[in-house]
Protein backbone atom coordinates (compact mmCIF):
# COMPACT_ATOMS: atom_id res chain seq x y z
CA UNK A 1 0.00 0.00 0.00
CA UNK A 2 1.28 3.75 -0.78
CA UNK A 3 -0.33 6.10 1.61
CA UNK A 4 -0.16 9.95 0.42
CA UNK A 5 -1.29 13.17 2.78
CA UNK A 6 -5.20 12.34 1.19
CA UNK A 7 -4.95 9.14 -0.55
CA UNK A 8 -4.10 5.29 -0.23
CA UNK A 9 -3.68 3.45 -3.35
CA UNK A 10 -3.61 -0.69 -2.90
CA UNK A 11 -4.49 -3.84 -4.94
CA UNK A 12 -7.56 -4.40 -6.48
CA UNK A 13 -9.67 -7.47 -5.29
CA UNK A 14 -12.84 -8.61 -6.05
CA UNK A 15 -14.66 -6.60 -3.70
CA UNK A 16 -14.00 -3.24 -5.74
CA UNK A 17 -16.74 -4.92 -8.51
CA UNK A 18 -19.10 -2.24 -8.13
CA UNK A 19 -16.39 0.60 -8.13
CA UNK A 20 -14.87 -0.98 -11.25
CA UNK A 21 -17.99 -1.55 -12.91
CA UNK A 22 -18.80 2.34 -12.33
CA UNK A 23 -15.52 3.54 -13.08
CA UNK A 24 -14.98 1.86 -16.77
CA UNK A 25 -18.85 2.97 -17.91
CA UNK A 26 -18.12 6.57 -16.91
CA UNK A 27 -18.00 8.53 -20.25
CA UNK A 28 -14.73 10.20 -19.87
CA UNK A 29 -13.37 6.62 -19.39
CA UNK A 30 -14.84 5.28 -22.79
CA UNK A 31 -14.12 8.16 -24.46
CA UNK A 32 -10.27 8.56 -22.89
CA UNK A 33 -9.41 5.00 -22.13
CA UNK A 34 -11.54 2.57 -23.87
CA UNK A 35 -14.48 0.86 -24.23
CA UNK A 36 -13.05 -2.64 -21.72
CA UNK A 37 -17.19 -3.89 -22.24
CA UNK A 38 -17.68 -4.56 -18.70
CA UNK A 39 -21.49 -4.12 -18.37
CA UNK A 40 -22.49 -6.47 -15.12
CA UNK A 41 -20.74 -7.66 -11.62
CA UNK A 42 -19.61 -10.36 -13.11
CA UNK A 43 -17.95 -8.84 -15.97
CA UNK A 44 -16.11 -6.32 -13.23
CA UNK A 45 -14.78 -9.58 -10.81
CA UNK A 46 -13.67 -10.81 -14.47
CA UNK A 47 -11.79 -7.56 -15.35
CA UNK A 48 -10.01 -7.05 -12.08
CA UNK A 49 -9.23 -10.92 -12.46
CA UNK A 50 -7.61 -11.00 -16.35
CA UNK A 51 -6.64 -7.73 -15.85
CA UNK A 52 -4.85 -5.91 -12.86
CA UNK A 53 -4.49 -9.24 -10.76
CA UNK A 54 -2.98 -10.94 -13.30
CA UNK A 55 -0.83 -7.98 -14.19
CA UNK A 56 0.15 -8.12 -10.31
CA UNK A 57 1.13 -11.81 -10.61
CA UNK A 58 3.10 -11.36 -13.78
CA UNK A 59 4.94 -8.36 -13.56
CA UNK A 60 4.57 -6.75 -10.07
CA UNK A 61 2.61 -4.27 -10.93
CA UNK A 62 -0.51 -2.67 -12.27
CA UNK A 63 -3.50 -0.65 -11.40
CA UNK A 64 -4.03 0.34 -7.75
CA UNK A 65 -7.16 1.37 -6.45
CA UNK A 66 -6.87 5.15 -5.39
CA UNK A 67 -8.77 5.76 -2.21
CA UNK A 68 -9.78 8.58 -0.09
CA UNK A 69 -7.57 8.35 3.13
CA UNK A 70 -9.88 9.49 5.85
CA UNK A 71 -12.80 7.71 4.43
CA UNK A 72 -11.60 5.45 2.39
CA UNK A 73 -13.76 5.90 -0.53
CA UNK A 74 -12.61 4.31 -4.00
CA UNK A 75 -11.82 7.64 -6.30
CA UNK A 76 -10.27 6.01 -9.13
CA UNK A 77 -7.15 3.93 -10.46
CA UNK A 78 -3.69 4.38 -10.88
CA UNK A 79 -0.30 2.48 -11.73
CA UNK A 80 2.28 1.36 -14.12
CA UNK A 81 1.27 -1.23 -16.74
CA UNK A 82 3.56 -3.39 -18.83
CA UNK A 83 2.46 -3.05 -22.53
CA UNK A 84 3.66 -6.06 -25.16
CA UNK A 85 4.15 -2.86 -27.55
CA UNK A 86 5.51 -0.71 -25.39
CA UNK A 87 9.56 -1.35 -24.13
CA UNK A 88 9.18 -0.11 -20.73
CA UNK A 89 6.30 0.49 -17.95
CA UNK A 90 3.66 3.38 -18.41
CA UNK A 91 1.74 5.09 -16.17
CA UNK A 92 -1.96 4.57 -16.56
CA UNK A 93 -4.72 6.25 -14.36
CA UNK A 94 -8.49 7.13 -14.44
CA UNK A 95 -10.74 9.50 -11.90
CA UNK A 96 -14.09 9.31 -11.03
CA UNK A 97 -15.29 12.17 -12.86
CA UNK A 98 -16.54 14.00 -9.49
CA UNK A 99 -12.61 13.94 -8.12
CA UNK A 100 -11.03 15.25 -10.99
CA UNK A 101 -9.76 18.68 -10.96
CA UNK A 102 -8.78 18.49 -7.18
CA UNK A 103 -5.11 17.72 -7.69
CA UNK A 104 -5.92 14.08 -6.49
CA UNK A 105 -4.66 12.36 -9.96
CA UNK A 106 -1.08 14.60 -9.67
CA UNK A 107 -0.45 13.19 -5.65
CA UNK A 108 -1.63 9.57 -7.19
CA UNK A 109 0.62 9.28 -9.83
CA UNK A 110 3.36 11.48 -8.33
CA UNK A 111 3.35 8.41 -5.42
CA UNK A 112 3.11 5.71 -8.69
CA UNK A 113 6.13 7.46 -9.52
CA UNK A 114 8.25 7.68 -5.98
CA UNK A 115 7.20 4.18 -5.68
CA UNK A 116 8.91 2.82 -9.39
CA UNK A 117 11.74 4.51 -8.19
CA UNK A 118 12.03 2.54 -4.91
CA UNK A 119 11.93 0.19 -7.16
CA UNK A 120 14.73 0.97 -9.76
CA UNK A 121 13.00 1.61 -12.37
CA UNK A 122 14.84 4.09 -14.65
CA UNK A 123 12.19 4.91 -16.91
CA UNK A 124 8.20 5.14 -17.04
CA UNK A 125 6.28 5.69 -20.22
CA UNK A 126 2.60 7.23 -20.72
CA UNK A 127 0.36 6.76 -23.54
CA UNK A 128 -2.91 9.59 -24.22
CA UNK A 129 -5.37 10.80 -26.73
CA UNK A 130 -4.17 13.95 -28.35
CA UNK A 131 -7.26 15.43 -27.76
CA UNK A 132 -7.24 14.60 -24.02
CA UNK A 133 -5.78 17.85 -22.86
CA UNK A 134 -6.04 17.38 -19.30
CA UNK A 135 -3.95 14.30 -19.16
CA UNK A 136 -1.57 16.00 -21.36
CA UNK A 137 -1.29 18.49 -19.00
CA UNK A 138 -1.14 16.67 -15.76
CA UNK A 139 1.44 14.42 -17.71
CA UNK A 140 3.71 17.57 -18.22
CA UNK A 141 3.27 18.46 -14.61
CA UNK A 142 5.08 14.90 -13.59
CA UNK A 143 7.80 15.86 -15.66
CA UNK A 144 6.70 13.54 -18.99
CA UNK A 145 7.75 15.04 -22.67
CA UNK A 146 6.33 13.99 -25.49
CA UNK A 147 8.58 11.49 -27.46
CA UNK A 148 6.31 10.24 -30.54
CA UNK A 149 3.47 8.47 -31.13
CA UNK A 150 2.11 4.86 -31.45
CA UNK A 151 -0.50 2.75 -32.61
CA UNK A 152 -1.85 0.59 -30.05
CA UNK A 153 -2.65 -3.52 -30.71
CA UNK A 154 -6.27 -3.21 -32.46
CA UNK A 155 -6.09 0.37 -33.16
CA UNK A 156 -5.81 2.60 -36.44
CA UNK A 157 -5.20 6.24 -34.76
CA UNK A 158 -1.56 7.54 -33.54
CA UNK A 159 -1.51 8.21 -30.04
CA UNK A 160 1.29 10.28 -27.90
CA UNK A 161 4.01 8.24 -26.25
CA UNK A 162 5.30 10.40 -22.90
CA UNK A 163 8.62 9.54 -21.63
CA UNK A 164 9.90 10.24 -17.92
CA UNK A 165 13.75 9.03 -16.80
CA UNK A 166 13.40 8.19 -13.14
CA UNK A 167 16.89 8.62 -12.27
Amino acid sequence: MIVTKRLCIEALTTKDAAFILNLLNQDSFITNIGDRGVRCMADAVDYIKMGPQASYRKHGLGLWKVTLFNSHQAIGLAGLLQRDYLPAPDLGYALLPEFTGRGFAFEANQAVLNWAREQSYSEVLAICNPSNSASHGLLQKLGFVVDGKVVPPGETQPINRYYLALK
